[in-house]
C-alpha cells in the first residue's frame, strides 16, 4: 500500500485516527525511541510514503514557547559515552548526530521523562524534548523519505510536567490538523 503522507504518532491520545482527512495513513509507534525506530522502519517499508511528518507532544525548554511549534532539527539528549564521543553523539557511528528539517525549532530526544533542569540543553540552544523524534527522523534519512515534525507544547520540563502532560496530552489534535490541511492542499 503507498501513501503520499505519513503520520507517525507516538500515542492515539495524541491524535485520533478518525480525525485525520482521507487518504492520510497513520502509525502509532509507542513511546521512546526503540519503539519509534521499530514502527517507522515497518512504515517505511509498508507504505513506501512520499513524506513523514510527526506529530506529538514535548516538554518545553525554552520559555518563551507554548502551543504548536514546527522542529527544525533533532539530536539525541540522552546519548552520553563520554569520553569517547561527547554527549549527543554516538561514537563510531557513521551516521548524522542531528537530523534537519524545515521548521525553526531544536527538539533534544531521549528515552526519559525530563523532569529538571539540565544545563546541556540550554548550551545545546534545545527549545523543545521528546522520547521519539531522533528516531523516526534517522529512519526517514536511512530510507531517503522526507520529514516533517509538528510538536505541541504541553508542559515546562519539570518536576510537574508528568500531571500537566497528561491533562494536556490532547490538546494539539486541532492546531495540527489545520496545519494538516494546509500541508495537503499545496
Amino acid at each position: 500500500m503507498k501513501t503520499d503522507c505519513l503520520i507517525i504518532t507516538a500515542l492515539e491520545s495524541e491524535l485520533k485516527k478518525s480525525a485525520l482527512p482521507k487518504g492520510v495513513e497513520i502509525v502509532y509507534s509507542g513511546i521512546g525511541k526503540i519503539n519509534a525506530t521499530i514502527a517507522t522502519i515497518q512504515a517505511i517499508t509498508e507504505f513506501l510514503p512520499k513524506k513523514i511528518i510527526n506529530f506529538g507532544t514535548v516538554g518545553r525548554v525554552n520559555p518563551s514557547l507554548s502551543g504548536l511549534i514546527e522542529i527544525g532539527k533533532v539530536i539525541q539528549r540522552d546519548m552520553s559515552t563520554e569520553p569517547l564521543a561527547p554527549r549527543g553523539k554516538t561514537p563510531f557511528c557513521i551516521r548524522p548526530y542531528e537530523y534537519q528539517s524545515t521548521g525553526e525549532f531544536i527538539c533534544g530526544t531521549g528515552d526519559s521523562f525530563v523532569t529538571e533542569r539540565d544545563p546541556w540543553l540550554q548550551e545545546n540552544k534545545v527549545d523543545v524534548v521528546d522520547m521519539e523524534l531522533f528516531a523516526i527522523a534517522a529512519a526517514a534519512h536511512q530510507f531517503n523519505v522526507p520529514w516533517y515534525s509538528y510538536k505541541f507544547i504541553t508542559d515546562d520540563a519539570n518536576a510537574d510536567s508528568g500531571n500537566h502532560w497528561q491533562d494536556r496530552v490532547q490538546h494539539g489534535e486541532q492546531l495540527f490538523l489545520e496545519v494538516l490541511r494546509k500541508n495537503l492542499s499545496y
